[in-house]
């Protein structure tokens, strides 16, 4: 089994940089998939409120029985909790739901830029932190100028900002702003549901090196310093997506997958649930 390499979060934290998500895996499967995930060797385990799955992948936590140090668990503030004297609450829920006293990583799902009651939220986040509630706090779908009004505030810069991310949409300016203030870029969608997998600049790579097109695109965004979660309920492909170790993109590997971005949006879609 490979080891995962880990990513330093801006507070001193280690986070493994793949990690195994469970967007739209419903809860009645969460607790198998993620079994199968923790047996063949992921050791993070991305969830939220709005997916509705927290029990199942607290179930299968249990049922692995890892010590709990050995396993990263992030989960998230959904809209309906954003605002002033919400957060604590919200998470508590979440934990009663996963079944643990503390997760690694807490985000902010979606900043609603409507309002400002993200700002609020934000400005309660490092509470949750000082209880011992969760040992990171972050974001998520925020915008680079979500990020500036955040920094604004003059308190903690997030740990991370989860976005969409793939090579048909690289999201540069959001990246940009997350280096420009020491956040690292977590990737949902990292596999862009399967659309890129049959270009030719990932098939020849996969050809290339004797892999799939699915642990290409994995490669490459691990290449770019990206933490990604790729999400599956498929056994072999589980396993597969973890084994993505035992080989290096080239420089015109890279630069030919780079060139795949055709999608002119800036930002996630306004009815995206994931990350």
């Amino acid at each position: 089994m490979s080891t995962i390499p880990t990513i330093t979060l801006n507070n001193g934290v280690s986070m493994p940089q793949l990690g195994f998500g469970v967007f739209q895996v419903p809860d009645d499967q969460a607790q198998q998939a993620v079994e199968t995930a923790l047996e063949a060797g992921y050791r993070s385990i991305d969830t939220a409120a709005i997916y509705g799955n927290e029990r199942g992948v607290g179930r299968a936590l249990a049922a692995a029985g890892l010590p709990r140090n050995e396993v990263f668990v992030t989960t998230k503030l959904w809209t309906d909790d954003l605002g002033a004297g919400r957060a604590r609450t919200a998470l508590e829920a979440s934990l009663d739901r996963l079944g643990l006293e503390r997760v690694d990583l807490y985000l902010i799902h979606w900043p609603a830029p409507a309002t400002d009651a993200y700002l609020e939220t934000w400005q309660e986040f490092a509470g949750l932190v000082e209880t011992g509630l969760t040992r990171v706090i972050g974001v998520s779908n925020f915008l680079p100028e979500h990020l500036e009004r955040v920094a604004g505030l003059g308190g903690v810069i997030p740990a991370v900002n989860q976005i969409e991310l793939h090579p048909a949409l690289q999201n540069r300016e959001t990246v940009a702003a997350n280096a420009h203030h020491g956040i690292a870029t977590e990737a949902w969608s990292p596999l862009a549901q399967g659309a890129v997998l049959d270009e030719q600049a990932v098939t020849q790579a996969a050809a290339a090196h004797r892999v799939t097109p699915a642990q290409v695109v994995l490669r490459w965004h691990l290449q770019h310093g990206n933490i990604v979660i790729p999400k599956s309920v498929t056994p072999a492909r589980i396993a597969a997506n973890l084994d993505v170790f035992s080989f290096d993109l080239t420089g015109e590997e890279i630069a030919g997958i780079d060139a795949l971005e055709r999608d002119g949006r800036t930002g996630p879609h306004p009815a995206a649930f994931n990350g």
